[in-house]
């Protein structure tokens, strides 16, 4: 074939496609895909093909071994052959690395893909985008309805704390300073006092308790606070890590230490059913070890989850503090024997960190996967065409669905089907109705579920809210026992450092093993790959023999490497 005559036919086959790829209806691959296509004409396989098959004389202008009607038709095919191709590759989503490639980077990609955060140009610091803010709002409604339903109030403390009031009670200020973001200058002028960005708000709401309790009658005072906080992180990552977050920190303040440590245990609860009920994570709960406690807590509470690639997320605190900060602050009482007395004192936080979780837990390679119990939008519709028969039982479907307080986004955008459908993919959106013209005539809907990837068929005629509800609840139970399932077969018992090692050099996850107390055994373990201990399950081991230096055991702890 002259050089002129491949030219020609180029030219021929790139103008066809590039029609074809303007077509609205088949245009599946969103802005850049017709670039996409000729790039897959000029360095693919596929002009070859044409070249061979279409065209079989040396002479421009001669005759095709095939009619015209074929060669239409079977660029009509090719086209479809190479929709569908990236379709698979863009949207599968080749936009996010497999995780068995790299899982840090597939957790970024999702992150971006399913538009729940972005970077921005305040390092370390992320924008939450809409999609992010909404399962953020989401759990915050669950978690403030049972906050409320325990007796807890809202109120909102300053973001500024002076620096005198950080330093009364020393182990907290310590234990922030490397964390610590100060305010130096108002306006153009040096400030007197140094003031500290809000890190947490122990000292504010000492404060406030000291001047607004004098008697056992005031008490007790549950107070809870949603913001933002500051801590200067070194290394960031969306959710996981970053210098500004959003959470909640609870802080009350009882008359004595038995209502105090039950207010402790009690939040922790709440933590652990807001994970395994609504997020469906299953968790470990203990106490921190003295030297990854809370700083100026007596003891610290907390739930820890497993991530799919065996990596622990500590995903909620409670600590009490018993008198310490009540001393430092003068929180006193008179008592009901008339005698001057200190409040006892509880804090408790969760945060955007909560997000990372679902992510790491529950997605795949194809993008977000969320429990139905905390997805913002819980079912989408998308209408196959514009017929005006199929919009009206679509926005029908949805009405009902709403009314019985299903969430539910109607896309009748102009985004061909296909593109949609990889939308809500990626976007993790439990449950997809599909319905287009043909489907109408036969009376029926398909229904796909974004954990397992199924279809079902279903007709128009059935309670399609009782199906979608039953759907949705036993795709709660089915990502709760999958992550559950992942997390056992990723829990080991061991009872020597070698097995510790050979473990987390192959196949990390949650480490159960005895342990002495000593802090320097807790130091010798983390030289393993930064193993740290999680939490403390048992105070009575059956083993006991502390894995690192033989002593005798007083803890049975949870080991494992840290997010």
């Amino acid at each position: 074939m002259t050089n002129t005559n491949t030219s020609y036919i180029i030219d021929i086959v790139v103008g066809e496609l590039a029609q074809l790829a303007r077509a609205p209806a088949l245009h599946a691959g969103g802005q850049g895909f017709e670039s996409l296509i000729l790039h897959h004409i000029f360095f693919g396989k596929w002009l070859n093909l044409v070249e061979h098959l279409v065209w079989d004389q040396r002479v421009a202008g001669s005759n095709p071994v095939f009619p015209t009607s074929y060669y239409k038709h079977y660029l009509w095919y090719c086209y479809f052959f190479y929709l569908k191709y990236i379709r698979e590759e863009k949207m599968n989503n080749k936009a996010i690395t497999n995780r068995s490639d790299d899982f840090a980077k597939w957790y970024t990609d999702v992150v971006k893909a399913a538009h729940l955060a972005d970077y921005s140009n305040v390092k370390g610091c992320i924008v939450i985008e809409p999609n992010g803010y909404a399962i953020w709002e989401e759990i915050q409604k669950a978690l403030d309805k049972k906050f409320k339903e325990t007796g807890h109030e809202n109120i909102y403390m300053p973001l500024l704390i002076p620096e005198n009031l950080m330093k009364k009670e020393s182990d907290l200020i310590n234990g922030f300073a490397p964390e610590a973001a100060w305010v130096t200058i108002g306006g153009t002028k040096e400030l007197e006092e140094r003031m500290c960005i809000r890190p947490t708000s122990e000292t504010l709401f000492s404060d406030y308790y000291s001047r607004v309790v004098s008697s056992w009658r005031d008490l007790p005072k549950k107070y809870n606070q949603w913001c933002n906080v500051l801590r200067w992180e070194k290394e960031t990552r969306p959710f996981l890590r970053s210098r500004e977050f959003l959470w909640q920190e609870g802080h009350t303040i009882h008359e004595t230490s038995i209502e105090a440590e039950e207010e402790t245990k009690n939040m922790l609860e709440i933590y652990k059913s807001l994970f395994e009920d609504y997020l469906a994570i299953p968790v470990i709960t203990g106490r921190k070890t003295e030297k990854e406690k809370f700083s100026g807590a007596e003891y610290t509470l907390t739930i820890e989850a497993l991530m799919q690639n065996g990596v622990t997320l500590q995903s909620g605190t409670s600590h009490y503090f018993g008198q310490k900060f009540s001393k430092a602050y003068d929180i006193s009482f008179t008592n009901k024997n008339k005698q001057t007395d200190y409040a006892y004192q509880t804090s408790w936080g969760i945060s955007t960190r909560s997000i990372g979780a679902l992510i790491m837990v529950h997605s795949d390679d194809k993008g977000l996967v969320l429990p139905p119990k905390i997805a913002p939008t819980k079912v989408i519709i998308i209408p196959i065409g514009t017929d005006e028969k199929v919009l009206n039982t679509c926005t029908k479907i949805k009405e009902e669905l709403e009314t019985k307080g299903i969430s539910t986004k109607l896309d009748s955008s102009a985004k061909s089907p296909g593109y949609r459908f990889a939308e809500a993919e990626v976007n993790g959106i439990p449950l997809r109705i599909e319905l287009g013209a043909r489907d109408l005539e036969q009376g029926k809907l398909t229904i796909f579920k974004r954990d397992t990837y199924e279809k079902e068929t279903i007709s128009l005629n059935e309670d399609i809210e009782a199906f979608v509800t039953k759907e949705l609840e036993e795709m709660q139970t089915r990502m709760y026992q999958k992550a559950l399932a992942n997390r056992e077969n990723l829990t080991y018992t061991c009872t020597t450092l070698k097995e510790v090692e050979d473990i987390m050099n192959t196949k990390p996850g949650f480490i159960k093993a005895s342990w002495c107390g000593n802090q320097e055994c807790e130091e010798k373990m983390k030289e393993i790959k930064g193993t740290k201990s999680r939490c403390i399950i048992d105070d009575n081991p059956k083993n006991k023999t502390c894995i690192v230096c033989g002593k005798e055991a007083k803890h049975l702890v949870v080991w494992g490497i840290q997010y």
